[in-house]
C-alpha cells in the first residue's frame, strides 16, 4: 500500500471522525457513540469500490475483522468513490442486508446506513429529519448486536431515540444541520 493511498484514506477518516464528533455526538443523535470514540473501539475502513460486488467483499472483510478482534465494537465502511447516487447506495444497502441475512451474520451484526443525500421513505429531501442519517460520504456502519443489547439494557427508553432525534433535527432546521454537516475539520 502506498503512502499516498494511506494519506487519501486518512483524509476521509478525519472528515468522518469530525462529523461524528460534531453531529452524531455533538447533537447526541447516538447516545452511545461518545463512549466508543473515547475508548477508540471504532474501526474505520475506506473503500474505493464502485461496484456492489467489490463493496460486499469489503463488507465481508469488515465482518472478518470484527470476528477476529472482539475489542473493536463497531466498524464504519466509508465509500470514497462509489455510491454517491442515493438510489445506487440503497441498492448496495439491500444487497448488504441480504448478505447479513444469508451469510450467517444475523443476530451477530446489523447495519446502520448514512449517506450525504439520505432521505427517509415518505419524506421530502428537504425534511431536517434526514440529517439524522446524513454523512459526508456513503457509509455502512456495522454494529455488534451483542453490544447493542448490552447498551440498550442500561439506557432508559431507547425506543424514543429516533423520535427524539427527528424532533431535534426539525427544531434545528435544515440550514443549521447543513452547516454542521459541512463544517470543516480544524
Amino acid at each position: 500500500m502506498s503512502d499516498n493511498y494511506q494519506l487519501a484514506d486518512e483524509h476521509f477518516i478525519v472528515l468522518v471522525k469530525h462529523w461524528i464528533n460534531t453531529v452524531i455526538i455533538g447533537l447526541n443523535f447516538c447516545p452511545f457513540a461518545k463512549k466508543e470514540m473515547e475508548q477508540l473501539t471504532i474501526n474505520y475502513s475506506v473503500s474505493d469500490s464502485k461496484s456492489i460486488n467489490q463493496a460486499l467483499e469489503h463488507l465481508i472483510n469488515q465482518f472478518t475483522l470484527l470476528d477476529q478482534q472482539p475489542e473493536i465494537q463497531t466498524s464504519l465502511l466509508i465509500f470514497s468513490q462509489g455510491f454517491s447516487d442515493f438510489d445506487d447506495y440503497l441498492d448496495l444497502v439491500e444487497y448488504a442486508n441480504g448478505l447479513v441475512a444469508q451469510g450467517g451474520y444475523s443476530g451477530i451484526y446489523q447495519l446502520a446506513t448514512f449517506h450525504p443525500d439520505y432521505c427517509f421513505a415518505g419524506e421530502t429531501d428537504t425534511d431536517p429529519a434526514n440529517y439524522t442519517n446524513r454523512s459526508p460520504f456513503p457509509i455502512l456502519h456495522i454494529l455488534r448486536e451483542s453490544s447493542i443489547e448490552q447498551v440498550l439494557k442500561r439506557y432508559p427508553n431507547p425506543e424514543n431515540i429516533p423520535a427524539n432525534n427527528i424532533n431535534k433535527a426539525r427544531k434545528l432546521g435544515v440550514d443549521k444541520l447543513k452547516a454542521l454537516l459541512h463544517k470543516k475539520a480544524t
